[in-house]
């Protein structure tokens, strides 16, 4: 299918990082262990999602023809690494103060390998399958990006009660990278998609799936990680939940609900959110860019 909407306008590279958390207090939300482990569940799940990311694309880039595309989701690999490596950051913070996730990322490297690859539990599709599989799987990634590039601008740009709490600097410094780059490379998993197949009823559906996965997602990691935590009695609700939203600790249930509606318009393309201008603003000035 041919692409109709702008690519990237600037070339895609994963940038060098060190992002030092081991002054990170548990809670780095002060007073606030709800928000805190909301935003800590990206340490957990970003990592094995971001590297079947990688995977898919592999798989995918034989079937990508424009070369400037193909460009772009050799730079989205990069930076989708990156993203995954960094995270570990997190999860070692998560670690000092006895919150293990290993079984969790165990579980989460276990889909990836039997429900996300090319041979799902080992097996190799029939040949009709396997591009249908490959499709799907873009179209999910592509649902996904547009939670991620409306999370990083939010984080860029929306954020700060966060600072006016006092938040970690180390740690809203990855977060913020890493919105910074979902930001800028918005506009390429939809592309890839648009480009393979741009099927609108595959759109739909992966959409209406990965809106609950990732609300589901979110609830049981957050109460999962507060259930851990040892310095504090809080636990999950949707009262806990709407107060850190009206405090502007975490984005609201309203603010993720009106990108659902955004990304299912049939003119839709991520170009017409956020900012690139912004995002590479603030990695110019990020203290964990090591090499820009």
């Amino acid at each position: 299918m041919t692409i109709t909407a702008s690519l990237t306008e600037t070339p895609l590279r994963a940038r060098r990082t060190r992002f030092d958390l081991s002054e990170t207090p548990l809670h780095w939300v002060p007073d606030d262990p709800l928000a805190t482990h909301v935003m800590n569940v990206l340490h957990i799940m970003l990592p094995p999602g971001e590297r079947w990311f990688c995977d898919v694309y592999r798989e995918a880039l034989p079937l990508v023809t424009d070369e400037k595309l193909r460009a772009d989701m050799k730079g989205f690999m990069g930076q989708e690494a990156t993203h995954a490596r960094a995270h570990e950051a997190g999860r070692e913070y998560l670690s000092r103060y006895g919150i293990d996730t290993d079984r969790t990322m165990a579980q989460a490297e276990w889909a990836r390998r039997n429900l996300g690859s090319a041979t799902p539990f080992g097996r190799t599709l029939p040949k009709p399958l396997r591009k249908t599989w490959l499709i799907t799987r873009l179209s999910v990634i592509a649902a996904v990006e547009h939670f991620t590039a409306v999370l990083g601008d939010w984080i860029l740009n929306e954020s700060t009660a966060l600072d006016a709490a006092g938040v970690d600097a180390a740690m809203m410094d990855l977060l913020r990278w890493h919105g910074a780059e979902e930001v800028e490379h918005r506009s390429v998993a939809f592309d890839v998609y648009q480009h393979v197949s741009g099927n609108y009823v595959r759109r739909l559906i992966s959409m209406s799936a990965i809106a609950v996965v990732l609300t589901l997602g979110f609830i049981i990691g957050t109460a999962q990680l507060l259930s851990a935590d040892q310095t504090t009695k809080r636990r999950f609700s949707l009262h806990e939940f709407r107060r850190a939203g009206r405090r502007g600790h975490i984005p609201t249930f309203t603010f993720a609900l009106r990108a659902i509606p955004t990304y299912l318009r049939r003119d839709y393309h991520p170009s017409q959110e956020g900012s690139t201008e912004a995002a590479i603003a603030y990695l110019n000035a990020s203290p964990g860019v090591v090499a820009r």
